[in-house]
């Protein structure tokens, strides 16, 4: 088999992956539960070939997480669910119905029609699938009856706490400035200084959440993506701690020999170089 820019070419070799008898051991036992995760990493990685503007990278990294996207729809095409051409159809009927001001006809492209448009069309879709889910005899009050419930459980903590947060505001379920979050902030730290007194693990898990939960919203309100805000003072923490392996290798020592006192020296040194 040789590579091709053709998408079938890739769905062959899925299907050849996945053949029982004389496919890949690994492959044909991985389920979608087992697979997920890597889809997520395979994500992630794209976003930081984004970030480092390595579009080699990029390249491949979207075709990691197109194998993905692949690989799912095979092992849903075996136990006769759906498969890849499903998926695309799904896709762009989506996408024409969600912009009717560009797919449409005269009226629906006038430029006042676009404004609200997709989360009009959502909410469409959003009631046609639980009409479905109750056609097929399956209980609406366990599939999405929240308003928040299309919020998906795998984002990452952060990101879910700031979506759910946005999607609360939407109703008005929201603080009217950054204010009033400030204080929430350290009522929330007294709350957790409680717990700690106390010695309650759950409570102090419980009251580092609400102290976080609460660190988003203010995050929020001043404009700061608290993932994308985290991760910089990720890459921050790194370089400084880098220095301070530099500096201590210079003079012939490690990590391990070191001081705390002199890792914290090194520390205030890195903090005006990076």
């Amino acid at each position: 088999m040789t590579p091709s820019k053709d998408i079938s070419r890739l769905i062959e070799i899925m299907a050849a992956l996945r053949a029982p008898v004389c496919g890949c051991p690994w492959d044909v036992e991985q389920t979608f539960s087992t697979i997920a995760p890597y889809t997520i990493e395979e994500a992630y990685e794209v976003a930081d070939a984004i970030q480092r503007g390595d579009f080699d990278d990029l390249r491949e990294e979207l075709g990691d997480l197109l194998l993905q996207v692949v690989y799912h729809a095979r092992m849903a095409e075996e136990q006769g669910e759906f498969a890849f051409p499903d998926v695309v159809e799904a896709i762009t009927t989506k996408m024409i119905r969600r912009h009717p001001h560009v797919f449409g006809d005269d009226h629906a492209r006038s430029a006042g029609m676009a404004k609200g448009m997709w989360e009009k069309i959502k909410s469409q879709e959003k009631a046609e699938k639980r009409a479905a889910r109750i056609a097929r005899g399956q209980d609406p009050e366990d599939n999405g009856k929240g308003y928040l419930d299309s919020v998906p459980l795998p984002l990452p903590a952060l990101t879910r706490a700031l979506k759910l947060q946005e999607k609360a505001a939407r109703v008005g379920f929201d603080w009217g400035a950054a204010a009033p979050i400030l204080d929430k902030i350290e009522e929330e730290i007294g709350e957790l200084r409680q717990a700690l007194a106390a010695g309650k693990s759950d409570a102090i898990r419980d009251e580092f959440g609400d102290t976080l939960f609460a660190l988003v919203n203010l995050g929020r309100h001043l404009g700061v993506d608290s993932e994308a805000s985290l991760a910089g003072t990720n890459d921050k923490f790194r370089n400084r701690f880098h220095y301070i392996e530099r500096s201590l290798d210079e003079k012939g020592k490690s990590l391990e020999d070191a001081t705390l006192e002199e890792m914290e020296e090194l520390w205030q040194q890195a903090k005006g170089k990076v």
